[in-house]
Protein backbone atom coordinates (compact mmCIF):
# COMPACT_ATOMS: atom_id res chain seq x y z
CA UNK A 1 0.00 0.00 0.00
CA UNK A 2 1.59 3.40 -1.03
CA UNK A 3 2.71 5.47 2.10
CA UNK A 4 2.24 9.51 2.14
CA UNK A 5 2.55 11.88 4.44
CA UNK A 6 4.84 10.23 6.91
CA UNK A 7 2.35 7.38 7.64
CA UNK A 8 2.46 4.06 8.10
CA UNK A 9 0.26 1.06 7.60
CA UNK A 10 -0.87 -0.85 10.38
CA UNK A 11 -2.19 -4.23 9.87
CA UNK A 12 -6.00 -4.87 10.99
CA UNK A 13 -6.32 -7.00 13.51
CA UNK A 14 -9.69 -9.47 13.05
CA UNK A 15 -11.91 -10.44 15.79
CA UNK A 16 -14.95 -12.13 15.71
CA UNK A 17 -17.12 -10.53 18.94
CA UNK A 18 -19.68 -7.63 18.07
CA UNK A 19 -19.45 -6.16 21.64
CA UNK A 20 -17.76 -5.86 25.10
CA UNK A 21 -19.65 -8.35 26.81
CA UNK A 22 -18.33 -10.88 24.49
CA UNK A 23 -14.50 -9.79 23.79
CA UNK A 24 -11.94 -12.32 25.25
CA UNK A 25 -9.54 -11.05 27.65
CA UNK A 26 -6.28 -10.14 26.71
CA UNK A 27 -3.87 -13.32 26.38
CA UNK A 28 -1.79 -14.06 29.39
CA UNK A 29 1.70 -12.32 28.99
CA UNK A 30 4.93 -12.92 31.21
CA UNK A 31 5.22 -10.99 34.25
CA UNK A 32 8.34 -9.63 32.92
CA UNK A 33 6.77 -7.42 30.07
CA UNK A 34 3.95 -5.42 32.16
CA UNK A 35 3.59 -3.22 28.51
CA UNK A 36 1.59 -5.64 26.77
CA UNK A 37 -1.06 -5.84 29.09
CA UNK A 38 -2.96 -2.93 28.26
CA UNK A 39 -1.98 -4.60 24.07
CA UNK A 40 -5.98 -4.21 23.96
CA UNK A 41 -7.40 -1.21 25.21
CA UNK A 42 -11.57 -0.88 25.09
CA UNK A 43 -11.54 2.90 25.25
CA UNK A 44 -14.71 2.81 22.27
CA UNK A 45 -16.89 1.43 24.94
CA UNK A 46 -16.54 4.62 27.52
CA UNK A 47 -16.89 6.94 24.48
CA UNK A 48 -19.83 5.24 23.99
CA UNK A 49 -21.04 5.34 27.27
CA UNK A 50 -20.75 8.96 27.02
CA UNK A 51 -22.54 9.50 24.19
CA UNK A 52 -25.67 7.49 25.64
CA UNK A 53 -25.64 9.65 28.46
CA UNK A 54 -25.89 12.71 26.37
CA UNK A 55 -28.80 11.40 24.69
CA UNK A 56 -30.44 10.44 28.04
CA UNK A 57 -30.31 14.07 29.25
CA UNK A 58 -31.17 15.34 25.53
CA UNK A 59 -34.60 12.94 25.84
CA UNK A 60 -35.23 13.54 29.60
CA UNK A 61 -34.76 17.31 28.61
CA UNK A 62 -37.75 16.75 25.86
CA UNK A 63 -39.94 14.75 27.07
CA UNK A 64 -40.21 16.43 30.71
CA UNK A 65 -42.85 18.77 28.47
CA UNK A 66 -45.00 15.85 27.83
CA UNK A 67 -44.77 14.93 31.57
CA UNK A 68 -46.02 18.74 32.87
CA UNK A 69 -47.73 19.23 30.22
CA UNK A 70 -51.22 17.98 32.21
CA UNK A 71 -49.83 20.61 34.63
CA UNK A 72 -49.04 23.32 32.49
CA UNK A 73 -52.38 22.61 30.45
CA UNK A 74 -54.57 23.98 34.02
CA UNK A 75 -52.42 26.60 35.06
CA UNK A 76 -52.34 28.16 31.35
CA UNK A 77 -55.60 27.08 30.39
CA UNK A 78 -55.35 25.43 26.89
CA UNK A 79 -57.32 22.93 24.87
CA UNK A 80 -56.14 19.50 22.95
CA UNK A 81 -54.94 21.39 19.63
CA UNK A 82 -52.90 24.06 21.24
CA UNK A 83 -51.25 20.95 23.52
CA UNK A 84 -50.36 19.54 20.21
CA UNK A 85 -48.30 23.02 18.80
CA UNK A 86 -46.69 23.44 22.28
CA UNK A 87 -45.64 19.35 22.62
CA UNK A 88 -44.57 19.68 18.38
CA UNK A 89 -42.81 22.96 18.19
CA UNK A 90 -39.34 21.50 19.93
CA UNK A 91 -39.56 19.52 16.55
CA UNK A 92 -39.53 22.61 14.30
CA UNK A 93 -35.83 23.69 15.00
CA UNK A 94 -34.76 20.72 15.41
CA UNK A 95 -35.63 19.04 12.12
CA UNK A 96 -34.55 22.40 10.77
CA UNK A 97 -31.45 22.27 11.55
CA UNK A 98 -30.39 18.76 11.24
CA UNK A 99 -28.34 18.89 8.08
CA UNK A 100 -26.50 21.95 9.15
CA UNK A 101 -25.58 20.15 11.97
CA UNK A 102 -24.51 17.18 10.25
CA UNK A 103 -22.33 19.38 8.22
CA UNK A 104 -20.60 21.00 11.26
CA UNK A 105 -20.13 17.59 12.53
CA UNK A 106 -18.02 16.48 9.12
CA UNK A 107 -16.22 20.03 9.31
CA UNK A 108 -15.15 20.19 13.12
CA UNK A 109 -15.72 17.25 14.85
CA UNK A 110 -18.13 15.99 17.69
CA UNK A 111 -15.03 16.93 20.41
CA UNK A 112 -16.36 20.07 19.77
CA UNK A 113 -19.59 20.67 18.55
CA UNK A 114 -21.36 18.13 20.61
CA UNK A 115 -20.68 19.76 24.16
CA UNK A 116 -21.81 23.52 22.45
CA UNK A 117 -24.91 21.94 21.53
CA UNK A 118 -25.60 20.58 25.18
CA UNK A 119 -24.61 23.40 26.76
CA UNK A 120 -27.12 25.48 24.19
CA UNK A 121 -30.01 23.03 24.97
CA UNK A 122 -29.90 23.23 28.60
CA UNK A 123 -29.97 26.51 28.94
CA UNK A 124 -33.41 26.74 27.10
CA UNK A 125 -34.42 23.74 29.48
CA UNK A 126 -34.26 25.90 32.14
CA UNK A 127 -35.54 29.27 30.69
CA UNK A 128 -38.94 27.11 30.08
CA UNK A 129 -38.69 27.52 34.13
CA UNK A 130 -39.80 31.11 33.70
CA UNK A 131 -42.68 30.83 31.11
CA UNK A 132 -45.62 32.67 31.67
CA UNK A 133 -47.77 31.60 28.64
CA UNK A 134 -47.97 29.78 25.07
CA UNK A 135 -45.66 31.95 23.36
CA UNK A 136 -42.71 31.62 25.96
CA UNK A 137 -43.19 28.11 25.71
CA UNK A 138 -43.24 27.69 21.83
CA UNK A 139 -40.16 30.28 22.18
CA UNK A 140 -38.04 27.98 24.87
CA UNK A 141 -38.83 24.49 22.89
CA UNK A 142 -37.87 26.39 19.51
CA UNK A 143 -34.26 27.33 21.22
CA UNK A 144 -34.33 23.74 22.61
CA UNK A 145 -34.76 22.18 19.44
CA UNK A 146 -31.16 24.20 17.79
CA UNK A 147 -29.48 23.05 20.56
CA UNK A 148 -30.34 19.66 20.48
CA UNK A 149 -30.66 18.67 16.48
CA UNK A 150 -26.69 17.45 16.86
CA UNK A 151 -27.15 14.53 19.30
CA UNK A 152 -27.94 11.61 16.99
CA UNK A 153 -25.89 13.11 14.48
CA UNK A 154 -22.98 13.29 17.25
CA UNK A 155 -23.51 9.82 18.38
CA UNK A 156 -23.59 8.38 14.98
CA UNK A 157 -20.56 10.10 13.88
CA UNK A 158 -18.63 9.05 16.96
CA UNK A 159 -19.53 5.18 16.25
CA UNK A 160 -18.80 5.68 12.50
CA UNK A 161 -15.49 6.66 14.31
CA UNK A 162 -14.78 4.76 16.90
CA UNK A 163 -16.15 1.29 16.11
CA UNK A 164 -15.65 -1.20 12.85
CA UNK A 165 -18.30 -2.05 11.31
CA UNK A 166 -19.24 -5.42 13.11
CA UNK A 167 -19.71 -3.75 15.95
CA UNK A 168 -21.78 -0.86 14.77
CA UNK A 169 -25.05 -2.07 15.39
CA UNK A 170 -24.33 -3.03 18.91
CA UNK A 171 -22.86 0.42 19.82
CA UNK A 172 -25.34 2.37 18.32
CA UNK A 173 -27.90 0.44 20.78
CA UNK A 174 -25.62 1.11 23.56
CA UNK A 175 -25.98 5.27 22.88
CA UNK A 176 -29.64 4.72 21.18
CA UNK A 177 -30.44 3.39 25.07
CA UNK A 178 -30.08 6.46 26.31
CA UNK A 179 -33.66 7.88 24.51
CA UNK A 180 -35.15 4.91 26.33
CA UNK A 181 -33.44 5.65 29.90
CA UNK A 182 -34.30 9.33 29.24
CA UNK A 183 -37.99 8.96 28.20
CA UNK A 184 -38.29 6.25 31.10
CA UNK A 185 -36.81 8.81 33.95
CA UNK A 186 -39.11 11.56 32.72
CA UNK A 187 -42.15 10.26 34.46
CA UNK A 188 -40.68 9.63 37.69
CA UNK A 189 -38.22 12.36 37.97
CA UNK A 190 -40.00 15.52 36.60
CA UNK A 191 -43.51 13.80 38.16
CA UNK A 192 -41.05 13.49 41.59
CA UNK A 193 -40.40 16.78 40.93
CA UNK A 194 -43.31 18.88 39.87
CA UNK A 195 -44.48 17.04 43.35
CA UNK A 196 -41.74 18.44 45.32
CA UNK A 197 -41.72 22.23 44.09
CA UNK A 198 -43.98 22.20 40.79
CA UNK A 199 -43.24 22.22 37.03
CA UNK A 200 -41.27 24.77 36.67
CA UNK A 201 -38.82 23.18 39.11
CA UNK A 202 -38.12 20.08 36.74
CA UNK A 203 -36.84 22.37 34.03
CA UNK A 204 -34.16 23.86 36.35
CA UNK A 205 -32.95 20.63 37.51
CA UNK A 206 -32.73 18.61 34.03
CA UNK A 207 -31.03 21.85 32.84
CA UNK A 208 -28.36 21.33 34.98
CA UNK A 209 -27.56 18.11 34.15
CA UNK A 210 -26.17 18.75 30.84
CA UNK A 211 -23.68 21.12 32.02
CA UNK A 212 -22.22 18.77 34.05
CA UNK A 213 -22.03 16.04 31.01
CA UNK A 214 -19.85 19.08 29.42
CA UNK A 215 -17.63 18.97 31.65
CA UNK A 216 -16.74 14.51 31.52
CA UNK A 217 -16.87 15.44 27.18
CA UNK A 218 -13.98 17.58 27.02
CA UNK A 219 -11.82 15.46 29.29
CA UNK A 220 -12.33 12.43 28.02
CA UNK A 221 -13.38 12.55 24.02
CA UNK A 222 -10.51 12.54 21.47
CA UNK A 223 -10.55 11.25 17.76
CA UNK A 224 -9.13 7.37 17.96
CA UNK A 225 -5.83 8.48 16.20
CA UNK A 226 -5.20 11.00 18.73
CA UNK A 227 -6.37 9.73 22.13
CA UNK A 228 -3.79 9.14 24.37
CA UNK A 229 -5.51 5.64 25.90
CA UNK A 230 -6.11 4.00 22.61
CA UNK A 231 -3.93 1.33 21.94
CA UNK A 232 -2.43 1.14 18.18
CA UNK A 233 -4.00 -2.97 18.19
CA UNK A 234 -7.84 -1.36 19.44
CA UNK A 235 -6.68 1.36 16.26
CA UNK A 236 -6.51 -1.19 13.81
CA UNK A 237 -9.46 -2.94 15.75
CA UNK A 238 -11.55 -0.23 14.78
CA UNK A 239 -10.09 0.42 11.37
CA UNK A 240 -10.09 -3.66 10.58
CA UNK A 241 -13.23 -3.64 8.49
CA UNK A 242 -14.15 0.07 7.43
CA UNK A 243 -12.48 -0.54 3.91
CA UNK A 244 -10.84 3.16 3.86
CA UNK A 245 -8.06 4.79 4.35
CA UNK A 246 -8.18 6.58 7.54
CA UNK A 247 -6.25 9.61 7.91
CA UNK A 248 -4.31 10.36 11.26
CA UNK A 249 -6.24 13.51 12.14
CA UNK A 250 -9.65 11.43 11.67
CA UNK A 251 -10.90 13.34 9.42
CA UNK A 252 -11.57 10.33 7.07
CA UNK A 253 -9.94 9.20 3.73
CA UNK A 254 -6.35 11.19 2.69
CA UNK A 255 -7.57 14.18 1.16
CA UNK A 256 -11.17 14.42 2.10
CA UNK A 257 -12.85 16.25 5.30
CA UNK A 258 -16.29 17.61 6.11
CA UNK A 259 -15.69 20.31 4.05
CA UNK A 260 -15.41 18.76 0.66
CA UNK A 261 -18.86 16.97 1.03
CA UNK A 262 -21.01 17.39 -1.85
CA UNK A 263 -24.70 18.56 -1.37
CA UNK A 264 -25.69 17.96 -4.90
CA UNK A 265 -24.37 14.86 -4.69
CA UNK A 266 -25.93 14.33 -1.46
CA UNK A 267 -29.30 15.44 -2.48
CA UNK A 268 -28.79 13.25 -5.95
CA UNK A 269 -28.34 9.87 -3.91
CA UNK A 270 -31.16 7.53 -3.62
CA UNK A 271 -30.16 6.42 -0.42
CA UNK A 272 -30.06 9.18 1.46
CA UNK A 273 -33.49 9.93 0.42
CA UNK A 274 -34.47 6.15 1.70
CA UNK A 275 -33.10 6.66 4.97
CA UNK A 276 -34.65 9.97 4.89
CA UNK A 277 -38.31 8.58 4.19
CA UNK A 278 -38.06 5.29 6.07
CA UNK A 279 -37.56 7.19 9.14
CA UNK A 280 -40.22 10.31 8.61
CA UNK A 281 -42.77 6.91 9.19
CA UNK A 282 -41.06 5.66 11.62
CA UNK A 283 -41.24 8.59 13.90
CA UNK A 284 -44.87 9.28 12.62
CA UNK A 285 -45.60 6.02 14.87
CA UNK A 286 -42.97 6.61 17.77
CA UNK A 287 -43.68 10.22 18.62
CA UNK A 288 -46.41 8.92 19.99
CA UNK A 289 -44.68 7.99 22.96
CA UNK A 290 -42.82 10.96 23.16
CA UNK A 291 -45.65 13.43 22.75
CA UNK A 292 -49.47 12.25 24.10
CA UNK A 293 -48.55 8.79 25.48
CA UNK A 294 -49.04 10.76 28.98
CA UNK A 295 -52.12 12.45 27.90
CA UNK A 296 -53.46 9.40 26.79
CA UNK A 297 -53.22 7.34 29.64
CA UNK A 298 -54.28 10.23 32.01
CA UNK A 299 -57.43 11.79 30.07
CA UNK A 300 -58.23 8.53 27.80
CA UNK A 301 -57.82 5.79 29.83
CA UNK A 302 -58.53 6.90 33.73
CA UNK A 303 -54.82 6.94 35.43
CA UNK A 304 -54.21 8.59 38.19
CA UNK A 305 -51.17 10.71 38.42
CA UNK A 306 -49.91 8.19 41.26
CA UNK A 307 -50.90 4.87 38.75
CA UNK A 308 -49.32 6.91 35.85
CA UNK A 309 -46.10 7.69 38.01
CA UNK A 310 -46.01 3.96 38.79
CA UNK A 311 -46.63 2.47 35.75
CA UNK A 312 -46.13 4.93 33.02
CA UNK A 313 -42.12 4.13 32.65
CA UNK A 314 -42.69 0.48 31.84
CA UNK A 315 -42.51 0.17 27.98
CA UNK A 316 -39.45 2.73 27.96
CA UNK A 317 -37.86 0.58 30.42
CA UNK A 318 -38.27 -2.46 28.89
CA UNK A 319 -37.32 -0.95 25.41
CA UNK A 320 -34.05 -0.02 26.93
CA UNK A 321 -33.14 -3.79 26.34
CA UNK A 322 -34.90 -4.30 23.49
CA UNK A 323 -32.98 -1.72 21.91
CA UNK A 324 -29.73 -3.65 23.08
CA UNK A 325 -31.11 -7.25 21.46
CA UNK A 326 -31.70 -5.14 18.43
CA UNK A 327 -27.82 -4.38 18.13
CA UNK A 328 -26.43 -7.55 19.44
CA UNK A 329 -29.21 -9.54 16.68
CA UNK A 330 -27.49 -7.44 13.86
CA UNK A 331 -23.90 -7.68 14.51
CA UNK A 332 -24.43 -11.59 15.45
CA UNK A 333 -25.67 -12.29 11.70
CA UNK A 334 -22.76 -10.20 10.45
CA UNK A 335 -20.29 -12.02 12.35
CA UNK A 336 -21.89 -15.35 11.07
CA UNK A 337 -20.85 -14.31 7.85
CA UNK A 338 -24.77 -13.09 6.84
CA UNK A 339 -24.49 -10.35 4.39
CA UNK A 340 -24.79 -6.99 5.50
CA UNK A 341 -28.50 -6.15 4.13
CA UNK A 342 -29.77 -8.81 5.91
CA UNK A 343 -27.93 -8.52 9.14
CA UNK A 344 -29.27 -4.79 9.39
CA UNK A 345 -32.82 -5.21 8.07
CA UNK A 346 -34.18 -8.22 9.79
CA UNK A 347 -34.35 -6.85 13.05
CA UNK A 348 -35.85 -3.40 11.40
CA UNK A 349 -38.54 -5.11 9.14
CA UNK A 350 -39.21 -7.25 11.84
CA UNK A 351 -39.14 -4.50 14.81
CA UNK A 352 -41.48 -2.14 12.52
CA UNK A 353 -43.93 -4.96 11.74
CA UNK A 354 -44.32 -6.32 15.35
CA UNK A 355 -44.79 -2.28 16.74
CA UNK A 356 -47.73 -2.40 14.32
CA UNK A 357 -49.62 -3.69 17.32
CA UNK A 358 -50.35 -0.49 19.13
CA UNK A 359 -53.38 -0.47 16.36
CA UNK A 360 -54.79 -3.01 18.78
CA UNK A 361 -55.08 -0.72 21.53
CA UNK A 362 -58.63 0.89 21.08
CA UNK A 363 -60.15 -1.87 21.03
CA UNK A 364 -58.47 -3.13 24.65
CA UNK A 365 -60.78 -2.48 27.88
CA UNK A 366 -58.75 -3.70 30.38
CA UNK A 367 -55.74 -1.11 31.22
CA UNK A 368 -53.46 -4.71 32.11
CA UNK A 369 -53.24 -5.69 28.82
CA UNK A 370 -53.14 -2.77 27.37
CA UNK A 371 -50.30 -1.06 29.39
CA UNK A 372 -48.71 -4.92 27.93
CA UNK A 373 -49.54 -3.81 24.03
CA UNK A 374 -48.26 -0.74 24.51
CA UNK A 375 -44.63 -2.22 26.07
CA UNK A 376 -44.61 -4.38 23.34
CA UNK A 377 -45.04 -1.87 20.56
CA UNK A 378 -42.51 0.37 21.93
CA UNK A 379 -40.00 -2.19 22.34
CA UNK A 380 -40.65 -3.74 19.13
CA UNK A 381 -40.11 -0.32 17.65
CA UNK A 382 -36.68 0.15 19.60
CA UNK A 383 -35.49 -3.37 18.47
CA UNK A 384 -35.22 -1.71 15.00
CA UNK A 385 -33.33 1.12 16.35
CA UNK A 386 -29.98 0.12 16.41
CA UNK A 387 -29.67 -1.22 12.84
CA UNK A 388 -31.42 2.16 11.74
CA UNK A 389 -28.87 4.62 13.42
CA UNK A 390 -26.02 2.58 11.92
CA UNK A 391 -27.24 2.58 8.33
CA UNK A 392 -25.35 6.05 7.82
CA UNK A 393 -22.22 4.90 8.01
CA UNK A 394 -23.42 1.60 5.64
CA UNK A 395 -24.56 3.65 2.62
CA UNK A 396 -22.17 6.94 3.11
CA UNK A 397 -19.72 7.21 0.14
CA UNK A 398 -17.23 8.05 2.72
CA UNK A 399 -16.18 8.66 6.47
CA UNK A 400 -16.05 12.33 5.60
CA UNK A 401 -19.78 12.30 4.80
CA UNK A 402 -21.06 9.97 7.88
CA UNK A 403 -22.11 13.38 9.70
CA UNK A 404 -23.79 14.77 6.77
CA UNK A 405 -26.13 11.60 6.01
CA UNK A 406 -27.15 11.20 9.51
CA UNK A 407 -28.01 14.84 9.45
CA UNK A 408 -30.50 13.71 6.45
CA UNK A 409 -32.01 10.35 8.68
CA UNK A 410 -32.24 12.12 11.41
CA UNK A 411 -34.17 15.05 9.35
CA UNK A 412 -36.67 12.71 8.72
CA UNK A 413 -37.36 11.51 11.99
CA UNK A 414 -38.04 15.27 12.85
CA UNK A 415 -40.60 15.62 9.90
CA UNK A 416 -42.16 12.58 11.68
CA UNK A 417 -41.90 13.90 15.23
CA UNK A 418 -43.10 17.58 14.48
CA UNK A 419 -45.92 16.06 12.46
CA UNK A 420 -47.29 13.76 14.71
CA UNK A 421 -48.43 15.83 17.65
CA UNK A 422 -50.30 18.24 15.44
CA UNK A 423 -51.97 15.77 13.58
CA UNK A 424 -53.21 13.82 16.45
CA UNK A 425 -54.03 17.11 18.38
CA UNK A 426 -56.47 18.01 15.58
CA UNK A 427 -57.53 14.12 15.32
CA UNK A 428 -58.42 14.61 18.95
CA UNK A 429 -60.47 17.69 18.57
CA UNK A 430 -62.41 16.95 15.57
CA UNK A 431 -63.05 13.05 17.17
CA UNK A 432 -64.20 14.78 20.50
CA UNK A 433 -61.31 13.10 22.08
CA UNK A 434 -61.15 9.65 20.73
CA UNK A 435 -57.56 8.02 20.58
CA UNK A 436 -58.84 5.99 17.43
CA UNK A 437 -57.45 7.79 14.52
CA UNK A 438 -54.32 8.29 15.92
CA UNK A 439 -53.25 4.69 17.41
CA UNK A 440 -54.30 3.45 13.96
CA UNK A 441 -52.40 5.84 12.01
CA UNK A 442 -49.44 4.92 13.97
CA UNK A 443 -50.11 0.98 13.00
CA UNK A 444 -49.68 1.75 9.19
CA UNK A 445 -46.91 4.53 9.71
CA UNK A 446 -45.01 1.53 11.28
CA UNK A 447 -45.96 -1.06 8.58
CA UNK A 448 -44.95 1.89 5.90
CA UNK A 449 -41.76 2.37 7.42
CA UNK A 450 -40.92 -1.18 7.27
CA UNK A 451 -41.93 -1.22 3.50
CA UNK A 452 -39.43 1.04 2.91
CA UNK A 453 -36.37 -0.24 4.67
CA UNK A 454 -37.45 -3.74 3.17
CA UNK A 455 -37.58 -2.98 -0.73
CA UNK A 456 -35.78 0.70 -0.85
CA UNK A 457 -32.50 0.62 1.59
CA UNK A 458 -29.45 -1.15 -0.30
CA UNK A 459 -26.78 -1.65 1.85
CA UNK A 460 -22.86 -2.14 1.00
CA UNK A 461 -20.96 -5.18 1.89
CA UNK A 462 -18.52 -5.45 4.55
CA UNK A 463 -15.26 -5.33 2.50
CA UNK A 464 -11.97 -5.66 5.07
CA UNK A 465 -9.29 -3.18 4.78
CA UNK A 466 -5.96 -4.88 4.70
CA UNK A 467 -4.26 -1.82 5.70
CA UNK A 468 -5.15 1.73 7.35
CA UNK A 469 -3.20 4.26 7.34
CA UNK A 470 -2.22 5.27 11.26
CA UNK A 471 0.87 7.62 12.63
CA UNK A 472 4.03 7.02 12.48
CA UNK A 473 4.61 6.68 16.50
CA UNK A 474 2.10 5.69 18.82
CA UNK A 475 -0.18 8.56 20.70
CA UNK A 476 1.07 9.50 24.38
CA UNK A 477 0.41 6.67 26.53
CA UNK A 478 -0.43 4.77 23.45
CA UNK A 479 1.22 0.81 23.48
CA UNK A 480 2.47 -0.94 20.52
CA UNK A 481 0.66 -4.09 19.65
Amino acid sequence: MPQSNGRVPVPAVPEHTPGPAHEHAPEHTPTHTPEHTRARSHMRWTIVGFSALGLTIAYLDRAALSVAMPFMSKEFHIGPAVQGVLLSAFFWTYALFQIPSGWLLDRFGPRVIYPVAVGWWSVWTALTAFANGVGSVVLFRLGLGVGEAPVQPANVKVVSRWFPRRERAFASSLFDMGQQIGTALSVPVVTGLILLGGWRLSFIVIGVAGLLWILGWLVVYREPEQHPRVSARELAHIRSDQGEMVAADGSGPAGTSGADVSWRRLLRDNQVWALTTGYVFRSLAGAFFLTWYPSYLLDDRGFTEAEFGMVGWVPAVIAIGSTVLGGIVSDRMLAAGISTNLARKVPIVSGLGLSACIGFAPFIESNLVLMTVLTLSNAAHSFAGAAILSLPAEVASSPATVGSVAGFQNFGSQLGNLTSPIVIGLFLTAGGGSYLGPLLGSAACCLVSAAIYLFWVHIKPVTPADAVIAPTTPGPGRNPA
